[in-house]
C-alpha cells in the first residue's frame, strides 16, 4: 500500500519496479533485493511475492521457510477513526465485544473527551492511541494523566517523527510506541530512549525480509513489537499475520476496513485473526 506520508503513489511504486526490471535483474533473491530497492511499497510487494514463490516451490509455509512459530487463531486490534466523541463513542459500542480497540486521535481539544466515550460505550476493552504524529509537548503533559486513570496501554507515534527527540525529557507512564519513526533496523539506535515499542509494518520496512530482522534486533534493544498495516487486502495482511504470533500488540485490522477483500481472504472472527490459506499466500 503506497503511502502519501512517505511520498510514494501507487505510480511511484510501479515505476520503480518497471526500472529495476529495465536493469535485467532477471536472477535474484530477497537479500539482493534488500540492496536494489530501498525500503517501501515497491519492495514490499516484490519481497513477499518471492516468500510466497519460495513457499508454493518448496511445498513449505512461509512461516516453516522463516522458522517463526505460529497460533491458528491470535488476537487484533480493531481501529476506531477518528471522529467525534459520540461518533466514536459509537463505533466502539458496535464492536464492544472486541477485545482490543485502537483509537485515532489528531490532537486537539476533543482527545481526551474521545478516548472518554469510547471507554463508556467499551469498558472492558483494552485500548490503545495513534496519535498520527500530532501532539504538542503541552497536549502529552495535560492528557497523559487522564489516560492513565481511563486504563489506556499504549501511545502511538505522539509527536512527529522529525520531533521525537522530546520524548528523552518527558515522564512515560503510558508506554511509548514509534511508527513514523521506525521504518528499518537502522532506525534503532536513535529509539531506544524515546519508545518502548516499535510498530513493524511491512510497506515500512520494505518486506517481510527486513521485518524480520527489525524485530530480531528490536527485542534485542529491550524493545516490545506491534505489528501493524495500512488499509490493504488480505494479501497485504498474510505476510505480517505470520509475524503476530511472537508480537506484543498487533494491529491488522486492514481488510475489516475496506468495503470487500479480495478472494481466499483471511479469517475475521471475535476479535482473533486466522492464518492465510496457500491460496492467498505463503
Amino acid at each position: 500500500m503506497p503511502y502519501a506520508r512517505y511520498d510514494e503513489s501507487v505510480s511511484s511504486t510501479i515505476a520503480q519496479l518497471r526500472k529495476l526490471r529495465s536493469k535485467g535483474t532477471a536472477m535474484f533473491d530477497r537479500q539482493r533485493l534488500q540492496d536494489l530497492l530501498p525500503a517501501g511499497a515497491a519492495r514490499n510487494a516484490l519481497d513477499c511475492a518471492l516468500w510466497d514463490l519460495e513457499s508454493k516451490r518448496s511445498g513449505k509455509r512461509a512461516w516453516e521457510l522463516a522458522h517463526l512459530k505460529v497460533v491458528e487463531r491470535i488476537e487484533t486490534s480493531f481501529t476506531v477513526s477518528l471522529a467525534t466523541p459520540a461518533a466514536m463513542g459509537d463505533v466502539a459500542k458496535a464492536h464492544a465485544d472486541s477485545p482490543l480497540l485502537k483509537l485515532k486521535l489528531c490532537g486537539d481539544e476533543l482527545d481526551l473527551a474521545r478516548v472518554r466515550a469510547v471507554r463508556q460505550a467499551a469498558p472492558a476493552a483494552r485500548l490503545l492511541l495513534d496519535a498520527n504524529e500530532s501532539w504538542s509537548r503541552a497536549h502529552y503533559c495535560s492528557i497523559t494523566p487522564a489516560l492513565v486513570d481511563l486504563g489506556v496501554e499504549l501511545i502511538e507515534q505522539p509527536f512527529p517523527a522529525r520531533k521525537d527527540k522530546v520524548l528523552e525529557t518527558l515522564p512515560h507512564p503510558i508506554p511509548v510506541c514509534a511508527d513514523e519513526s521506525c521504518h528499518t533496523a537502522a532506525d534503532l539506535p536513535k529509539l531506544i530512549n524515546r519508545y518502548q515499542v516499535v510498530n513493524l509494518k511491512l510497506d515500512k520496512t520494505g518486506g517481510l525480509t527486513e521485518a524480520l530482522l527489525l524485530a530480531e534486533q528490536a527485542r534485542q534493544s529491550g524493545l516490545k513489537l506491534f505489528v501493524g498495516c495500512m488499509v490493504c487486502t488480505s494479501l497485504g495482511i498474510a505476510p505480517a499475520r505470520i509475524l503476530a504470533t511472537a508480537l506484543d500488540y498487533v494491529d491488522l485490522d486492514g481488510p475489516l476496513l475496506l468495503a470487500g477483500d479480495r478472494h481466499h481472504g483471511l479469517s475475521y472472527q471475535d476479535g482473533k485473526i486466522g492464518l492465510p490459506a496457500p491460496e492467498l499466500w505463503g
